[in-house]
């Protein structure tokens, strides 16, 4: 039975501790226990890559080795200014990996799916077609028992991972032809953080759309700036529509970026330096996690859009 990373170990051998060796420091935001794992260790499932959904049930693995041979090449290009189209796709695929197949992702991507459910339900009942509700349930509609909590719908989290599997392609063009930010991190105390869901939702300009933070190395991030466009049906692998711009941060901004990082996690945190101060903002920082909802909007018609956003929520957690 294969133990499958949802981070790649080749993402996570960037942020090694330079005197630990081949180790890590690592901190739980539930737990607040520190301890220094192997990459080989951290952030990996048991058949995490097997999804009985799709006909050809490890496909996925097919991308990564694609992908992952490419990481660190990929690296140096964004490091020496020198980008290109397999550099670009290489770091996309490494995001689409993590957004479609990571425990945090099959979280979040459920949440749509469940609200599509739950509107076809009502839908069902209003038009007569459901058989009639018990009873001793105490509700007259679908939605009166929803409302109360009285049924809910439970979506198998790995019915999610095998459609962002099956897109996952078209989900790392359309990240490619957005325009990108390499934020370099010149502040030797306070190197970038990652952890077992390195995507960092940060607010944009634009309500409806959130920034994407992804920490490559300790002193490499890239910040991708979404845009509503129109989408065609074939990916774009020229990306022809990608551009990019460096920035050299200040420590407040990597501070800020940190603090990102840190909310977004799921619950491990990694570093390569255990500063005096690191604990203190993981612990600062750890009543939160990504998470997702969907709202429903009535449209003259008689039906309902759906319109789901990612945020990052305030989460209790309790050592």
């Amino acid at each position: 039975m294969p133990l499958d990373h949802y981070v790649s170990q080749v993402h996570l051998r960037k942020f090694l501790a330079p005197e630990l060796g081949n180790r890590l420091f690592a901190m739980s935001k539930a737990t607040l226990k520190r301890f220094t794992p192997a990459p080989k260790d951290v952030c990996r499932i048991n058949e995490g890559s097997t999804n009985q959904y799709l006909s050809e049930s490890r496909v996925v693995e097919q991308f990564l080795n694609i992908i992952e041979p490419k990481y660190n090449s990929a690296i140096d290009s964004f490091l020496a200014s020198d980008i290109h189209d397999e550099s670009v796709m290489t770091i996309a695929g490494f995001v689409a990996y993590v957004y479609s197949c990571s425990p945090t992702g099959m979280r979040i991507n459920s949440v749509p799916l469940r609200a599509s459910l739950e509107a076809t339900a009502e839908l069902l009942d209003r038009q007569g077609t459901l058989l009639p509700i018990p009873e001793e349930l105490g509700a007259s509609t679908v939605k009166e028992l929803f409302d109360r909590q009285k049924v809910g719908v439970e979506v198998d989290p790995k019915f999610p991972q095998a459609m962002g599997i099956s897109r996952i392609l078209h989900l790392a063009a359309q990240l490619g032809n957005f325009f990108w930010e390499v934020l370099l991190n010149n502040e030797p105390n306070s190197p970038y953080f990652t952890s077992d869901f390195p995507i960092a939702l940060q607010p944009s300009s634009d309500p409806r759309i959130m920034n994407k933070i992804i920490p490559l190395t300790p002193t490499l991030a890239i910040r991708i700036l979404p845009a509503f466009e129109s989408r065609t049906t074939e990916p774009d692998f020229s990306f022809s529509r990608f551009r990019y711009r460096i920035r050299a941060l200040r420590l407040n901004d990597v501070r800020k970026i940190n603090e990102f990082l840190v909310r977004s996690a799921e619950d491990f945190v990694f570093y390569c330096r255990d500063h005096s101060w690191t604990s203190r903002f993981i612990e600062r920082n750890r009543h939160f996690r990504i998470d997702s909802t969907t709202d429903r909007i009535p449209t003259p018609s008689g039906g309902e859009f759906q319109l789901t956003r990612q945020y990052i929520a305030s989460f209790q957690r309790t050592a």
